[in-house]
C-alpha cells in the first residue's frame, strides 16, 4: 500500500489503492445481471385474424369442375414457413458516472473492452465514500472483498482518493492514471463491471472510492 501526496499551494490530495489485483479463487461466482444480456424480439407466431361482412347467400347449382382446373388454394398444401432466427443482443455498456466515462476512455486507448455500471459495486463504492468522508482520511477495507459478493466474477480492486476542493474527476482520474498500482486496476484485463461514488464531506473534500469486478 503507497500513499502520495501532491502539495499546490494550499491544495494537498492523496490517492491510495490496492497495488496488485485481488483474485480469491474460492470465489468462483459468474453471476450476469440478467438486464445486461438481452433477446432480440423474433416473430410472434400467431395467425392474423381478419373480420369481415357476412356474404349473402343465394340458391344456385353447384359448377363441376374441369378437369384441368386447379384444386382450390385452401386443398392445395402450404409451402412450410421457417421462423426467423432469434438473435441474442451484444449487453450494452451502462455509463453511470464521470469517472466511469474516464476509465472506459483509457481502456479504449489501451484496445480494452468498456467497464459496464454495476449498481452492486456502486453501492459498495458509495460505503467506502462515506466512511472515508466520515473518518476525515482515505483508507481500504473490505471493499474488494465485498465486491466479489456482487456475483460478477472472481477477480476485484479497488481505487480510493481524495480532493480537497471537492469533487473533480478529471483530475483523480489523471492522479489514478500516473500511478502504477491504480492505472493497473483501471487497465487489468480481468474486469468487466465497475462503480464508482464521490461523497463530499462537511469541510468541503471530496472522497472517491472506484470499485472493479
Amino acid at each position: 500500500m503507497r500513499v502520495r501526496t501532491w502539495v499546490a499551494g494550499i491544495v494537498v490530495v492523496a490517492v491510495i489503492g490496492y497495488g496488485t489485483v485481488m483474485a480469491l479463487k474460492a470465489v468462483d461466482t459468474h453471476a450476469v445481471p440478467a438486464s445486461q444480456t438481452a433477446l432480440a424480439a423474433g416473430p410472434s407466431g400467431s395467425d392474423s385474424v381478419f373480420d369481415h361482412w357476412p356474404q349473402r347467400e343465394f340458391p344456385r347449382a353447384s359448377p363441376q369442375p374441369s378437369p384441368s382446373a386447379k384444386p382450390p388454394a385452401a386443398s392445395r398444401p402450404k409451402a412450410p414457413v421457417t421462423p426467423a432466427p432469434v438473435r441474442v443482443a451484444a449487453p450494452a455498456i451502462v455509463i453511470g458516472s464521470t469517472q466511469q466515462r474516464l476509465i472506459n476512455q483509457d481502456r479504449a486507448a489501451h484496445g480494452l473492452r468498456p467497464l459496464t455500471w454495476s449498481n452492486c459495486l456502486a453501492s459498495i463504492a458509495r460505503s467506502n465514500a462515506v466512511r472515508m468522508a466520515n473518518q476525515g482520511y482515505i483508507s481500504h477495507t473490505n471493499g474488494a472483498t465485498r465486491d466479489l459478493g456482487c456475483g460478477l466474477g472472481n477477480h476485484a480492486g479497488e481505487n480510493v482518493g481524495y480532493w480537497s476542493g471537492g469533487i473533480y474527476d478529471v483530475k483523480l482520474n489523471s492522479m489514478f492514471m500516473a500511478s502504477p498500482e491504480h492505472r493497473a486496476n483501471i487497465l487489468s484485463g480481468y474486469y468487466h463491471y465497475v462503480g464508482t461514488a464521490w461523497v463530499v464531506a462537511p469541510n468541503g473534500a471530496g472522497y472517491i472510492a472506484v470499485e472493479f469486478s
